[in-house]
């Protein structure tokens, strides 16, 4: 499948409606409150589609009211202009939270909004699945739709291009990717399914002293590194082995000159040992800094044998020393550009004093910015 190049994200917190091309590498920063934790956010609920979790997802974020659009339905001349105040309005729409991704090759949507009232019930502040679609093309266009499900309904294109029933009575809270994806007549569904759970998070690594990277860990093959990082000295043994021992060597002597890494352990248990010039023995996980974990933790990240359609970092430069920024910001540039052609990388950061060191003079990150309290 083709690699995403375009977000679309309408309704959510302080998103009214947001359009983001998405290149091999797409940076994105702003300041506090610019909207770009829910950008990471909404990726994140749509990732969760194909996993059956959005709805619980929602909840978690405290439901459906907590997570829509925080403006108002319209902003009158005079809200944009300052002359008065950004107010509510009566609101004529119906309340929803829409968020979408396409690509050259195929495009998915899908329309969240409120559960009726009637027949009451406890679940109250759950979202209902509305519509979703499944189109070819980059934009979504009624010739070009050859999925979609209205309600309970689930509607599929034949080979003849006429609508035929699929499935009905599919729960508001169920989606058709998980719910009808199958290799007989659902392939697609079961393709973008498949390609949603391949998404991969990279965010809030834990470096404190107890956290599970810095303890030995049984050893298995590990091409993905988890998103907690845990399996950190496994997912470096298999770089070494399979895939680029070459590439990790030199993401450690741009960072640490003179240093390299290697992983020791004994009864099937490993431990990554750090050399570094002037000392006398390896250092163990338990003995390095927070920041020097957390590189590590990017580089076995970044040098996957495995890489994904998408891999969202979320403030890779957290807690690194700044002169660690400019081989991380190399490590990920060269990434992206040797990735297969149908993947991606999205990191998401703060502006800070080592930002500029980051970047080419022709590089332009898409920033976030706020006007009258939206994000555009």
């Amino acid at each position: 499948m083709k690699p995403i190049s375009r977000l679309c994200v309408s309704g959510y917190r302080s998103l009214r409606d947001v359009r983001l091309e998405i290149d091999s590498l797409t940076v994105v920063t702003g300041a506090n409150g610019s909207g770009k934790s829910n950008l990471y956010r909404a990726l994140r609920l749509l990732a969760d589609v194909a996993q059956g979790r959005i709805i619980p997802s929602v909840a978690r974020e405290g439901g459906l009211p907590s997570v829509l659009w925080a403006g108002p339905e319209a902003f009158s001349r005079s809200m944009k202009t300052g002359r008065h105040p950004v107010q509510g309005t009566v609101r004529k729409g119906p309340v929803s939270l829409k968020l979408g991704f396409s690509s050259e090759e195929y495009g998915y949507a899908i329309d969240l909004g409120m559960p009726a009232p009637i027949p009451p019930s406890r679940f109250d502040r759950d979202p209902e699945i509305k519509a979703e679609s499944l189109w070819t093309g980059l934009v979504l266009q009624r010739a070009n739709v050859f999925a979609q499900r209205k309600g309970p309904a689930v509607s599929l294109r034949d080979g003849e291009g006429a609508w035929r029933a699929a499935l009905d009575g599919l729960e508001s809270y169920d989606s058709m990717l998980t719910h009808y994806s199958n290799p007989r007549d659902g392939a697609e569904l079961l393709l973008m399914r498949e390609h949603l759970r391949a998404w991969r998070f990279y965010d809030h690594f834990r470096t404190d002293g107890d956290a599970p990277v810095r303890r030995p860990q049984v050893g298995t093959r590990t091409p993905v590194l988890a998103s907690d990082g845990a399996d950190l000295a496994a997912a470096i043994v298999t770089i070494q082995e399979i895939s680029a021992k070459e590439e990790l060597d030199a993401a450690i002597a741009n960072a640490f000159p003179g240093g390299s890494i290697d992983v020791g352990g004994s009864d099937g248990h490993f431990e990554i040992e750090m050399y570094q010039h002037g000392l006398l023995r390896s250092l163990g996980t338990s003995e390095l800094s927070d920041g020097t974990v957390r590189y590590l933790l990017l580089v076995a990240a970044l040098l996957s044998p495995r890489p994904p359609p998408l891999m969202i970092l979320n403030e890779p430069e957290t807690s690194l020393h700044p002169d660690l920024l400019q081989p991380l910001a190399r490590l990920i540039a060269k990434a992206s550009n040797e990735a297969i052609p149908d993947h991606r990388r999205l990191a998401r950061g703060e502006p800070g004093p080592g930002a500029a060191r980051c970047r080419r003079p022709t590089d332009r990150p898409d920033e976030a910015a706020r006007r009258d309290g939206r994000r555009r």
